[in-house]
């Protein structure tokens, strides 16, 4: 780093540095996380393909609601951000019934308070996406949430606000996709607010680990999707019979391969940039 940062916080990927009073350094490492471990494996390329996913829907996104990105640095891991003071809730979009919608739906009939038709299957498109708040937890899983729950958290006219601009966001961000053969099923947004008071997009935006992503071309209702992100992580332990407590398992060669490639094909696809011209040159993903 060209000038002094102090770290500040670590995540399951993400390295946060402070740079000043304004503004945060968050570097996207190569670690991989399966059922909530951190696993002693990386990925490599992950974390420049995170921050290139991220920036490119930052800067294509920006006329929906600012966003925290500064400055994309030249190691195509890092950003210059906004420092925020951040809201406590995910701001989730589903667009199909999948994951924890799908097991809620399964239980209830309903996902987060929105009552739904009866005799969806899964992976099933939804009438409309819909807004799905939950809890950020600081150990374990997120917990779903339904408008009261979060309301009580940010207030009436923030929550108005994140599901507001959460489904535009989403629908613009699935059109997208769609014209490059891909279903967006489901997302995960994260908000801040800045020292105006406005609401900023922050965090990842519409990366494989923050959002469901499949192919279009193998989409079959009634059954789990093959998607754009870590299931060849996923899939492999789960075979080991692994507890899915830490420490987690050291990953084979084919999987770290098959999981690289999976990232770079999502990268590639959703942002019609070559991998091999982002490393290159990062800003390229800015327009």
């Amino acid at each position: 780093m060209s000038e002094a940062a102090t770290h500040v916080g670590s995540g399951k990927v993400r390295e946060l540095y402070a740079l000043d009073e304004r503004r945060l350094l968050l570097v996207a490492s190569d670690r991989v996380s399966t059922f909530d471990v951190v696993l002693p494996t990386e990925i490599p390329d992950k974390g420049r393909v995170l921050t290139g996913i991220s920036a490119y829907w930052f800067a294509q996104t920006a006329d929906i609601v600012p966003n925290h990105l500064l400055a994309l640095r030249e190691d195509g891991r890092s950003m210059e951000c906004t420092r925020l003071e951040m809201l406590p809730i995910e701001c989730v979009v589903r667009g199909y019934l999948s994951g924890s919608g799908w097991k809620d739906y399964l239980a209830t009939g309903e996902v987060c308070g929105h009552a739904l038709p009866a005799g969806l299957v899964e992976s099933q498109r939804l009438p409309e996406p819909i807004f799905t708040p939950a809890t950020k937890a600081k150990t374990g899983h997120d917990e779903n949430i339904d408008r009261t729950a979060a309301v009580a958290l940010v207030g009436e006219e923030r929550f108005d606000e994140v599901e507001r601009i959460s489904l535009a966001l989403y629908r613009f961000v699935s059109e997208r996709a769609a014209e490059r053969g891909i279903i967006l099923a489901d997302t995960k947004l994260e908000f801040g607010v800045d020292a105006e008071g406005r609401l900023v997009l922050a965090d990842e935006a519409f990366t494989p680990d923050s959002s469901r992503f499949w192919p279009a071309e193998q989409y079959e209702p009634g059954r789990p999707q093959p998607s754009f992100d870590k299931q060849f992580v996923r899939d492999y332990c789960e075979r080991l019979g692994w507890d899915k407590t830490d420490p987690g398992p050291e990953l084979p060669d084919d999987v770290v391969a098959g999981t690289r490639t999976r990232y770079l094909e999502a990268f590639e696809q959703l942002t019609g940039i070559p991998f091999d011209t982002y490393t290159a040159r990062p800003e390229v993903v800015l327009g």
